[in-house]
This record gives structure tokens, sequence and C-alpha cells, in this order.
């Protein structure tokens, strides 16, 4: 029975997964304001959520929103010195729009610096890497390595798992688990760069290897502040598998790491 009910629910998550890995393709693939503007969307709804989890701390939606898209922008028209600016000039508009709310305060200011350092940086690290020479395909191998390794960390764990990892922030995840899915997303890394002939054997391992390491901690990030604001899943967008950034919240570390692996390795 648990066996069937491993099939169906992963089955269930494919499915669910179908058109953001179509739309995901899409964008990729198209590169430049398209990907720009694609990215922008997303994150909007993984802002949206955060900051529906955490509405008692009162966060700008607004300077969470301007944030995010005055990072993207930065990133497509500009390199790493303007996302910087773009980035410090989050905090004055943070600042000034929460305060202009009826209640906020520090709580409000956190949650809202929390999503545009979180979500959109990433975002930001997503399209400087696409403007690298072959940054879309690297875009696709860490993609490959995230998601691989994810599946590969829920199948172990429910086969092989015995020890927990993190319980107080996680209790289904165990350390036989992240094993697997750490060997399974340097392979999975590995195998994608296969296609790529510019691409070393050696460089692929490299990335793989540090698409495995953050890719956890980047679930395990999410985990921690859905336990911290009591709730099961972020949003509903993918059903019951929960929302963009309950797919997501891996990529967000694993992108990063990618584009510095890759700005070092060319």
């Amino acid at each position: 029975m648990a066996r069937a009910d491993t099939r169906s629910d992963l089955s269930a998550r494919i499915i669910v997964a179908i058109p953001a890995i179509i739309f995901a393709v899409t964008i990729v693939a198209s590169g430049g304001i398209v990907f720009t503007i694609g990215l922008i969307g997303f994150g909007l709804i993984c802002l949206h959520e955060l900051f529906s989890m955490f509405a008692k701390a009162h966060p700008s939606r607004l300077g969470g929103f301007l944030g995010l898209i005055g990072l993207c922008l930065a990133a497509h028209f500009g390199d790493m010195t303007q996302v910087m600016i773009a980035l410090v000039a989050t905090f004055p508009v943070a600042f000034l729009l929460t305060a202009a709310q009826p209640r906020g305060g520090a709580p409000g200011i956190s949650v809202t610096i929390l999503g545009v350092t979180w979500v959109g940086l990433a975002l930001a690290h997503a399209i400087l890497l696409r403007d690298l020479p072959h940054g879309g395909a690297i875009i696709v191998d860490v993609l490959v390595g995230t998601f691989m390794g994810d599946t590969g960390a829920y199948l172990g764990g429910r086969q092989f798992g015995r020890r927990k990892l993190a319980p107080a922030i996680s209790p289904n995840k165990t350390v036989e688990g992240l094993l697997i899915g750490m060997v399974t997303a340097v392979v999975a890394t590995w195998a994608a760069g296969l296609y790529q002939d510019w691409l070393s054997g050696t460089d692929a391992l490299l990335l793989g290897a540090a698409v495995a390491v953050a890719a956890p901690i980047g679930d395990l990030f999410e985990s921690y502040l859905k336990r911290d604001a009591g709730t099961k899943d972020t949003g509903t967008l993918f059903g019951a598998h929960g929302g963009a950034l309950d797919r997501l919240d891996a990529v967000f570390f694993s992108i990063v790491v990618g584009y510095y692996v890759w700005l070092a390795i060319l």
C-alpha cells in the first residue's frame, strides 16, 4: 500500500508540474526580456505567498513588489553593480511604504526585505546567469539537478529513511533521503551535461555538487519559515502539492550557487 501511495503521489507531482516545466523551458529558451518578465511574474506570486504567510507582520506588499521588479530589471539592463544599487534602494522604499501603513514596524520591514532578498536576489542571479555564455543551458542543468535531487530525496526517504534529518524543522526529512537526493542531483547534472560538448565532465560534476549542497538548504530554509508561520503549504498554485514557493524553494538557493560556480569556471 505504501509503495502504491508513493507512486500515486509521484505521478500527481509530475502531472501538476508539467505546465510549469513547459513555461520554464519556454522562457529560458527565449531569454532576454521574455525571460525577465516571466521570472518577475513567478516572483510576484512567490512574494504574495510569503506575505500572506506572515500577514500578521503587516509587510509592505507594494514595497516588496517594487523591490523585486527593480532587482530583476537591474539584472536585465545592467550587471551585479546595478543589482546591488537596486537592493540598497529597496531598504528606504520598504521603510517608507511600511511606515505609511497603519501597522507594520520592524516585523513588517523585516518580512518585506526577507522577500526581496530571498526571492528577488535569486531571480536577479538567474537573469545574470542567463546572460553568460551558455547561461541558458546551465540554468537547465541546475533545474534538472535540483528537481531530480528533490525527487531522489523524496523517493529515497520514503523507501530507506530511518534517521530524522531536522525533526524540529521538517519532521519528514531523513538523513538517508538527503544523501540519496544529493547523489541523484550530482548524477542528474552530470548526465544533463553529456549533451553539451562545451561542458566537461569535471565541470558538470562540480556544478552538480554545488547544486546538491545548496538545494537541500533552500528546502530546509522554506520549511523553517513554514514551521514558524504554522502552515503546511505556502499556497495552492500547484493544487495539493502547494504553492510556487513550495516548488521553487530549493531553486532560489541552487540558482545562486550555479551562477557563481559557472562564473568561476568560465
